[in-house]
C-alpha cells in the first residue's frame, strides 16, 4: 500500500473544492471552501436542456474544471493538468506523483466508483487520490459521499475512461504553490469582479442572471415537460439544493465568502452584493420545496409560483453582481 503522508483528508461540500483543499492543505494553504469557490469565480447560472435530455437541468456553478483553472491563475499557482487516451499511461500520470509524496486530483464519471449512493452519470465530478495498493485506490470525496473513501481500481478506471456530457479524458491534476505566494485577500476583488461580468454579460439566454429569468418562465411548464413529474421534479430539486452545491444551488457558498471577504475589506458595494445573495439564497432554497411539491402534487399553482419568484431572484443576483462589479472603484 502506497499512501501520501500528511493528508488532511477534510471532506466538504462540494466535490471540486473538497479536492482543491485536499491539494492545496498539503501545500501549506489552508482555505476555506466558501474561500476556494470564491476565489476561483465559481459561480454562475445555466438552464440546460435540449431534446436528447429527459429532463431540463439547473447549474449554478461554472464549468467543471473551471474554477480549478481560475484558482490557480489567480494565485500563482503552478497547474500541471495531464490527459490521454490510454488507460496505462493515465494510470502511470497518477501514481509517479503519489509515490513522490503528492496528492492528485481527478476529474471522473461518478457512477462508476463503488461508494457512490446515486448511479447517475456526472462526468465533471472530481476527488483528491492519495494512495492506492493492488485492489484499491484511497480518495477524499465530498462529506456527502463520505468523506476519506476507498474505490476499487477497476471502478475508477472505468470512472476516468467514461465519455460523454463534461468527461474528460482520464484527466489528473497537480498543484505547487510558489514560495512567495501572492496574499488571497489581494485577489479577493479581482475574483469577485470576474465573476459578476460574466453574470451580467452573458453571452447566451441560458446563462446569468438571464438565464434565471429564463428559467422562471419556463419552470412552470415543467409539468407538461415529462412523463413522471413525481420522479423528475423531486430529483431536480434534490440537485440544487443537496447534490454537491452547498444548499440553494451553490448560494449558500457564495454569500459565505462575501461574508467571509468583508472581514477583510470595507466596501459598501460588498454589503450590498452580501445582502442580496443572502436574500437570493433563501429564495432558491423556497423555489426547490416548490419545485418538489409539484412534482409530489401535480400542482402547477406551485411552479406558477416558482417561476414568479425566480423572475424576482434574477433582479435580485443582477442587482447584486452590478454592485459587487462596481469593487474595484472602491
Amino acid at each position: 500500500m502506497t499512501t501520501v503522508r500528511g493528508i488532511d483528508a477534510r471532506g466538504t461540500q462540494h466535490c471540486e473544492t473538497t479536492a482543491l483543499g485536499v491539494l492545496l492543505r498539503h501545500q501549506g494553504l489552508d482555505l476555506s471552501e466558501p474561500m476556494l469557490f470564491g476565489l476561483g469565480s465559481g459561480l454562475s447560472f445555466v438552464y440546460w436542456d435540449s431534446k436528447n435530455m429527459g429532463f431540463p437541468f439547473l447549474g449554478g456553478r461554472v464549468r467543471p474544471f473551471e474554477l480549478t483553472r481560475n484558482l490557480a491563475t489567480g494565485l500563482g499557482l503552478e497547474l500541471r493538468v495531464q490527459e490521454t487516451t490510454s488507460p496505462r499511461r493515465a494510470w502511470e500520470n497518477v501514481v509517479a506523483p503519489i509515490d513522490a509524496g503528492h496528492p492528485v486530483g481527478l476529474q471522473l464519471d461518478s457512477y462508476h466508483l463503488d461508494y457512490f449512493g446515486s448511479k447517475v452519470h456526472f462526468g465533471g465530478h472530481v476527488v483528491a487520490m492519495y494512495g492506492y495498493d493492488d485492489h484499491d485506490a484511497y480518495l477524499v470525496d465530498t462529506d456527502q459521499q463520505g468523506g476519506t473513501v476507498s474505490t476499487s481500481l477497476t471502478s475508477l478506471a472505468r470512472a476516468r475512461a467514461a465519455r460523454g456530457p463534461m468527461t474528460a479524458r482520464h484527466r489528473s491534476f497537480t498543484l505547487t504553490a510558489p514560495r512567495n505566494l501572492p496574499s488571497p485577500s489581494d485577489r479577493i476583488v479581482p475574483a469577485i469582479t470576474a465573476c459578476a461580468e460574466a453574470f451580467l454579460d452573458p453571452p447566451i439566454a441560458n446563462l446569468g442572471h438571464r438565464g434565471i429569468e429564463k428559467a422562471g418562465k419556463l419552470v412552470r411548464t415543467w409539468l407538461r415537460r415529462t412523463d413522471d413529474p413525481q420522479r423528475d421534479l423531486p430529483q431536480a430539486a434534490l440537485l440544487m439544493e443537496q447534490a454537491g452545491t452547498g444548499g440553494a444551488l451553490f448560494r449558500n457558498l457564495y454569500r459565505d465568502f462575501l461574508a467571509e471577504c468583508l472581514q477583510q475589506l470595507d466596501s459598501s458595494h460588498l454589503r450590498t452584493g452580501h445582502g442580496l445573495y443572502a436574500e437570493a439564497a433563501t429564495l432558491w432554497t423556497e423555489v426547490a420545496a416548490l419545485i418538489t411539491k409539484a412534482g409530489a402534487s401535480g400542482a402547477e399553482q406551485c411552479l406558477v409560483r416558482a417561476g414568479s419568484i425566480l423572475c424576482d431572484v434574477a433582479r435580485l443576483e443582477r442587482e447584486a453582481m452590478q454592485a459587487l462589479s462596481r469593487l474595484e472603484s472602491d
